[in-house]
Formats: C-alpha cells, sequence, structure tokens
C-alpha cells in the first residue's frame, strides 16, 4: 500500500482546484498550474480537503496513485507558497552575473558562460550566491541542476557551484617527496 497516496491533501486558503477530463487546474495567488492525471486514479475534493484513490488495485494503478498525489501536492504548494533553490559559487575569481533572463557565469573557463533562465524561473543574486524561485518544483530544480553542471564542485579544493547546504567530501591532495 502507498504510504505517500494515502495522505489527503490540504488545500490551503485562496487555492482553486477544477478538474477536466484529462488534466487538473490548480490557481493561486501566485499563478497556476496545470497537472495531467490518468485513468487509473480518481480525485475527490471535499472540506477544502483533496484525496487521492486508485481505481483498481493493478501494479499501474498503484504506481499512479502516489505518483498523482505528489504532483498535486507539488503544485498547490507551488501557486500557494512557491519553491526555491539557492546555489553558491565557490571559488577565487569566480563571478555571477544576471542581464535580463541570462545568468553570465565567470568560473574558471576562458570564456563566460551564460545559461538563459526559462520562462517561470526568477533569479536573484547576493554576492556568489544564486536564488532561483518560481511555483514549478520540477522547472525550478531542472534549472538550479543546469547551473550546477556547468562546474561541479571539485573534491580537492571544493571549487565549483554547488547547493546551499550540499556537503562536498574533500580528498587529501598527493603529498611530496620527503
Amino acid at each position: 500500500m502507498s504510504r505517500i497516496g494515502i495522505e489527503p491533501i490540504k488545500i490551503p486558503q485562496g487555492v482553486e482546484i477544477r478538474q477536466d477530463q484529462e488534466q487538473l487546474l490548480v490557481k493561486g495567488p501566485k499563478g497556476e498550474l496545470r497537472v495531467p492525471l490518468d485513468p487509473k486514479v480518481r480525485i475527490n475534493i471535499e472540506d477544502q480537503v483533496l484525496r487521492v484513490s486508485k481505481v483498481d488495485n493493478s501494479i499501474k494503478a498503484r504506481e499512479q496513485w502516489g505518483l498523482r498525489r505528489t504532483l498535486i501536492n507539488n503544485a498547490v504548494q507551488g501557486v500557494h507558497s512557491g519553491f526555491q533553490k539557492t546555489l553558491d559559487v565557490v571559488g577565487v575569481g569566480y563571478k555571477v552575473d544576471l542581464q535580463d533572463r541570462t545568468l553570465v557565469l565567470n568560473v574558471g573557463y576562458s570564456h563566460p558562460v551564460r545559461v538563459d533562465l526559462p520562462k517561470g524561473v526568477e533569479a536573484r543574486l547576493e554576492k556568489n550566491r544564486i536564488i532561483l524561485a518560481g511555483i514549478d518544483k520540477q522547472l525550478v530544480g531542472e534549472t538550479a541542476a543546469v547551473i550546477r553542471r556547468v562546474r561541479p564542485p571539485e573534491p580537492y579544493k571544493g571549487k565549483g557551484i554547488r547547493y546551499e547546504n550540499e556537503a562536498v567530501k574533500q580528498k587529501a591532495g598527493k603529498s611530496g617527496k620527503k
């Protein structure tokens, strides 16, 4: 039995959910998102509580039960309060600049690397810290991963782009002749 799918979703004040045949429209103060539905799950809304249930006990229905509940919960949280990811740029001479909707990263290459931000993701800079925010959890996380891939943290000096609380395991370097 799914431990995720069985949990009810509390719908916060100001969030409106409308169900079509193939998708769920979630509107809130920060925007609106569409969540695709699967025919193997059923959605019930009553008293500001949404419950996801499976149509039958097939493997496909059990798989979709927890997945759809998580996707709907992420949409509800996103339109109500939004999501945020923070990246730290660590390294001597490493700089970050924001030009319109493009991040310009100077991270040790011979040229600056430009990363265009997708629609729906906003960025803010605080010194060498990049703060990404948006209502779509998947899009914010994927954008953060794309930026991190430009220069992942290396294990010897720890230089690179890392998530805010990411622990980089440091290796001991080679010791010289004695």
